[in-house]
């Protein structure tokens, strides 16, 4: 189940809003938890014993963690402690990145060791850094131990951000499992989200993807360098719109049951660096990475060699949390170099080139880094990067002036929505200080909401990127 599908717009989600205000204060996580089993069984029912291990288990072991440091048992803390990063470690290892292990084995041993694909558990590595902030906490005495089961099943399984993030660290809504403000204000801001990022999933990413999808499907030897950079540039598109709008979504259902979730995405596509880059796009994993890994690490309060060290290491780390896959380690790399560049020689001179240039710098690096990121394999990606290099079909064909064409007004109405700018110009008009115009912002939302279900019931094509993840 997907939050842009017309069944959980119009039977999942307000059934389970009518449930949830209905019920008193005391039963609202459970009404949370049970739906949400109900929502993550609803595509993968095997799996759903698998979070009910990891939710009873953490559970157990921040229990445990906080026993032992009571009694001041330092052994058994660290122990305890290191058990459960293993066990939810291990669990994440064995599904997402055994078989990617055992197939590169196979490539190398003279003996080949059988073994079944299993499909990956959705949004494991999501839910599965959630239990590790916890536990990581609860170590470092930054929460208090969670002793109501529901509570923390609740936070774990939370259906807005089960699937796809933001990554929530229990210590963001430790407050708000027990205590959080539900108002009808709160619950209209949420729908603004919900909306706002629907229509960037099914109006824009949808749409700009069919294009991507056609062009991918092509050849790499047959594509003129304009078509290829055309098919970069929809992806480029795609991803940010599928998975912001579907981050957006998240947060704005968030709002609905009275949490806050930090925002994901800044306008990645403003930026003017790399460094900027990663700072705006993807925002929670970011952090988690900042502050589970690499400030332990060090961070850059170390020499120059042990620096290089952590940042290659939380890009590597980066890379491979997206799959088990050598193109993940790649594009991991690959930023990870691209930052330490910024950091150690183009720093300088980047403060001295206009902004404009320095966007142009930007956006090249990160279109390449998609095609790295978006082909099958590796091998695939260079041939699909050679193409938009000249070395396909030549420079420009009748392909691309018939992409270009058909998708010339959809490609700048997404430039423009990559920025702030028309939405801050849409919100001054609407919710100016002087004159509350409620009329045009419900026309506005309304719209959305309208265009959205008429593309849902007609459509196909409803892919989310990030499942794979």
């Amino acid at each position: 189940m997907i939050f842009s599908s017309v069944f959980f717009m119009f039977v999942f989600l307000p059934i389970v809003l009518l449930v949830y205000f209905l019920v008193p204060k005391r039963l609202k996580n459970l009404v949370i938890f049970l739906f949400s089993l109900v929502f993550y069984a609803w595509g993968e029912p095997v799996y759903i014993v698998l979070m009910l291990f990891s939710i009873v288990y953490n559970y157990v072991a921040g229990i445990e963690i906080a026993y032992h440091k009571k009694w001041k048992d330092e052994r058994w803390t660290k122990i305890t402690f290191w058990m459960a990063v293993g066990v939810n470690l291990g669990m994440l290892g064995f599904f997402k990145y055994y078989g990617f292990l055992l197939e590169n084995l196979n490539a190398i041993l003279p003996f080949k060791i059988p073994f079944r694909e299993l499909p990956l558990p959705i949004g494991i590595s999501f839910y599965t850094f959630q239990t590790l902030s916890y536990i990581i906490d609860v170590y470092r005495d930054k929460v208090n131990v969670q002793r109501n089961l529901i509570s923390f099943g609740a936070y774990i399984s939370m259906f807005p951000q089960l699937i796809a993030g933001p990554i929530v660290r229990y210590a963001d809504v430790e407050e708000q499992l027990e205590n959080r403000r539900i108002s009808l204000a709160k619950f209209g801001d949420g729908v603004t989200w919900f909306l706002c990022g629907l229509g960037k999933k099914v109006l824009l990413a949808n749409n700009i993807g069919m294009a991507y999808d056609s062009i991918a499907a092509l050849p790499a030897g047959s594509l003129s360098a304009a078509t290829a950079w055309i098919g970069c540039a929809a992806y480029t598109f795609q991803i940010y719109f599928d998975f912001s709008g579907y981050s957006d979504m998240a947060i704005g259902l968030g709002k609905m049951f009275g949490f806050d979730f930090m925002r994901n995405f800044q306008y990645p596509y403003t930026s003017a660096s790399i460094t900027d880059f990663w700072r705006r796009w993807h925002i929670s994993l970011g952090s988690w990475f900042r502050e589970y890994v690499y400030i332990p690490l060090g961070g850059n309060r170390v020499d120059r060699r042990r620096h290089i060290r952590n940042i290659l290491v939380v890009w590597m780390l980066t890379g491979l949390w997206h799959g088990a896959a050598w193109k993940f380690l790649v594009w991991g790399l690959y930023y990870g170099l691209l930052l330490l560049l910024e950091k150690y020689l183009l720093k300088n001179v980047l403060e001295h080139v206009p902004g404009f240039f320095k966007h142009i710098y930007t956006m090249f690096f990160v279109m390449i880094g998609w095609v790295i990121f978006a082909s099958p394999d590796l091998a695939a990606g260079l041939s699909y990067l050679g193409a938009m290099f000249g070395f396909g079909a030549g420079l420009w064909d009748a392909t691309a002036v018939y992409y270009l064409s058909s998708y010339l007004i959809l490609f700048i109405l997404l430039i423009l929505c990559s920025g702030p700018y028309p939405y801050k110009k849409f919100c001054a008009y609407c919710y100016s200080a002087r004159k509350k115009r409620w009329g045009a912002a419900l026309v506005f939302y309304l719209l959305i909401f309208v265009l959205s279900t008429a593309y849902l019931v007609n459509a196909t094509y409803n892919p989310f990127l990030y499942f794979r993840f």
